[in-house]
């Protein structure tokens, strides 16, 4: 298991050098720059546009700025905003936990309501109730999130004056963000669980167990459900790295701190050091989600071992 995490996090290597090769060369493939931005808002001349760009290490050929972007980042230096002229990896540092709050609150209601909305539609197979739960998963994946989002507000703020609508706090103020993404993500694992168990409750160790007597229970949760949880874990840990990305739609919506408003107002102000660093922490994230899913494999089915 050791042997088989360290190849893959050598694997990560390239895939990371990737990221951060096409996240250099895409923000500056857009026109304009961070001088230009500065500049508007205040005015100034073509002189003192070169004399920003020089400042702020623009100047120079794109190679010379690719190889000083790689150096620092190998040294875990992601450079300073260019805007607040603060270090990078400390201005995600305070934004990355409030994302990561909000992504596992997400992921428990979706993983508790997908789970749960799965299981009974696989039980009840080709019954109302079968087509009543599938309605539900469905709407909770085609319903656009910035629309769900005004509805609860306008449900549990304007109509009952239960939550806030808006910005960070305890645990009220996390409640409809969460509800939000988690109801947008239980559909797809609604779906998935129903189509696994289905498959599973139809094996032969699952007629078997049936014949010694077991109660349906203790076959579906004991048997079936662990044994169809694999393919739902992988799409899970998909989930939760985009997640962790950065819900920019919900933050924006709820004026919440996290990751997606730090991302949206780097590219406005057109931030070269802190869309690199996001990026690149945001494909960090990702890879380590899914190593962490491939290793839930060896456990959730003991057949199942990495070399």
């Amino acid at each position: 298991m050791v042997q088989y995490i360290g190849k893959r996090l050598l694997a990560a290597i390239p895939v990371l050098w990737g990221v951060a090769t096409l996240v250099f060369l895409a923000i500056r493939l857009v026109p304009g720059d961070p001088a230009e931005v500065i500049l508007a808002q205040s005015g100034g001349s073509s002189a003192s546009l070169a004399q920003l760009r020089t400042q702020l290490g623009l100047d120079g050929p794109l190679y010379v700025q690719y190889v000083r972007f790689l150096s620092d980042a190998l040294r875990g230096d992601l450079g300073r905003s260019i805007f607040t002229n603060r270090p990078v990896i400390q201005t995600i540092s305070e934004q990355l936990p409030h994302t990561v709050q909000l992504a596992l609150a997400a992921m428990v209601i979706a993983i508790v309501l997908g789970g749960v909305l799965g299981s009974i539609a696989a039980l009840k197979s080709g019954s109302w109730i079968d087509t009543l739960c599938m309605i539900l998963a469905v709407i909770g994946v085609s319903t656009p999130v910035f629309w769900s989002a005004l509805l609860l507000i306008l449900l549990f703020t304007t109509t009952l004056h239960w939550l806030p609508a808006t910005g960070q706090g305890d645990l009220r103020h996390l409640i409809m963000p969460a509800l939000v993404l988690g109801l947008a993500s239980s559909g797809t694992i609604a779906r998935l669980v129903r189509s696994s168990l289905l498959e599973v409750l139809n094996q032969e160790y699952i007629v078997v167990a049936r014949s010694k007597g077991l109660s349906e229970s203790r076959v579906v949760l004991r048997h079936a459900l662990r044994n169809a949880l694999i393919p739902t874990v992988t799409v899970i840990g998909l989930q939760f790295g985009f997640l962790l990305g950065g819900a920019v739609v919900t933050e924006t919506v709820f004026s919440r701190q996290g990751m997606g408003r730090l991302i949206v107002d780097a590219i406005l102000w057109k931030d070269f050091p802190l869309i690199q660093g996001i990026v690149l922490l945001s494909a960090a994230l990702y890879t380590l989600v899914n190593l962490v899913v491939d290793v839930s494999y060896a456990f959730l089915d003991p057949r199942i071992r990495h070399e």
